[in-house]
């Protein structure tokens, strides 16, 4: 397109669009063929220089505003992506210590579980002990039961023996003369005695009493009875006591001072059980922890209380062997029954408590000396 053609009027070029007439310029100047041909070049030099110009702006505007909107697009990533790594954090966080609690609360759970499979099996396991014990000895007592009654059987004449002879016949007057005469031949009824051939009746209140604490135990009986297992090596170490040593002498020690007290309670009960509150228990050993562990092992064993402990009760404690004896003397010139109980530590029994009718000493196994024990 040459400049000739711009220069017509009426054309619809693009001069007519960018470049409005100017009004200063005369009309005739247009349509008119005088006109500088170079003039008009020149200004349509220069107006497409301005729109080249205009061009590059706009070019150089619109990368402008494609680099500000990729920098805006990538900072709004960013932050998106900053936001989302925080959230993931946080969120990551807190999984972390709900995780931490949950494991506290599981081990604390599994240590639970773990105790409360100790108690159950520690409580199955008494339980079974228990129920072993009950049924034992109630297999016991119906064992006994049945020979007791199958030597009364024995012993019961159903049909009465014919004699051969008068002389066979003993007349109830000739019988009478001596039962009296055995009973008066026998000590009272308040001195203490206990060889089966002299004492026939306490010795069998005394075996009934030791088979009663072997075969039927009363774990809630009355106050001095005894409480515990009694095991038949105990019933055999109270019985030789009793009816081969006449109440008086050692006997061999269970190798702890319970199973010690223990023995000593069932003599206790015993004696109790004869001659009620007469008789005193007077308790010695070297130490005072000892005979604090004599007090609760009594207090165990035979369901007493510390009101039954002290000077002129049922149980006093000594440490030295010449206080004891005084005491004794004292409850028996007051009418009383002394009960001396001497503790294994005691490598030496003094003479003065050889004189009263009634002591029990445990002696220490020859075989396995030792100098002290634990009670349990």
């Amino acid at each position: 397109m040459t400049s000739d053609e711009f220069a017509k009027p009426g054309s619809g070029t693009e001069d007519d669009v960018f470049q409005p007439a100017e009004p200063d310029r005369p009309s005739d100047s247009l349509t008119s063929g005088s006109s500088d041909p170079s003039a008009l070049k020149s200004d349509w030099s220069t107006r497409i220089d301005a729109l080249k110009q205009q061009e590059s702006d706009l070019k150089r505007s619109i990368a402008d505003l494609q680099t500000a909107y990729n920098r805006l697009t990538q900072d709004q990533f960013k932050k998106i992506q900053t936001d989302i790594s925080r959230m993931v954090q946080q969120g990551t966080a807190e999984l972390e210590q709900r995780k931490r609690i949950l494991q506290l609360d599981i081990e604390k759970l599994e240590r639970r579980q773990e105790r409360i499979q100790a108690e159950m099996k520690t409580t199955f396991a008494g339980a079974s002990q228990d129920l072993a014990v009950r049924v034992q000895g109630f297999k016991d007592y119906l064992v006994g039961s049945l020979q007791d009654l199958a030597v009364a059987a024995e012993q019961l004449d159903i049909a009465p023996r014919e004699s051969s002879s008068p002389s066979a016949v003993t007349p109830e007057s000739d019988v009478a003369p001596r039962r009296g005469a055995a009973r008066s031949e026998s000590p009272a009824a308040g001195d203490p005695g206990f060889a089966a051939n002299t004492f026939q009746d306490q010795a069998d209140r005394v075996r009934s009493l030791l088979d009663q604490y072997r075969m039927r135990p009363d774990y809630y009986g009355p106050v001095w009875q005894l409480r515990r297992t009694f095991e038949p090596i105990h019933a055999e170490r109270v019985s030789n006591w009793f009816f081969a040593q006449g109440g008086r002498g050692a006997v061999k020690s269970m190798g702890s001072r319970l199973q010690n007290v223990l023995v000593a309670s069932a003599a206790l009960s015993i004696l109790h059980t004869l001659y009620g509150n007469r008789l005193r228990t007077l308790v010695l050993s070297n130490s005072p922890e000892r005979l604090g562990e004599w007090r609760r092992g009594l207090q165990d064993c035979l369901g007493i209380s510390r009101a039954d402990f002290g000077t002129g009760q049922g149980v006093m404690l000594f440490d030295a062997p010449e206080p004891l004896a005084q005491r004794a003397e004292r409850v028996t010139s007051e009418g009383g029954l002394p009960f001396i109980l001497v503790d294994e530590a005691e490598s030496v029994i003094s003479l003065a408590l050889l004189q009263f009718p009634l002591w029990l000493a445990f002696a220490p196994d020859p075989m396995n000396p030792v100098t002290d024990y634990d009670f349990y």
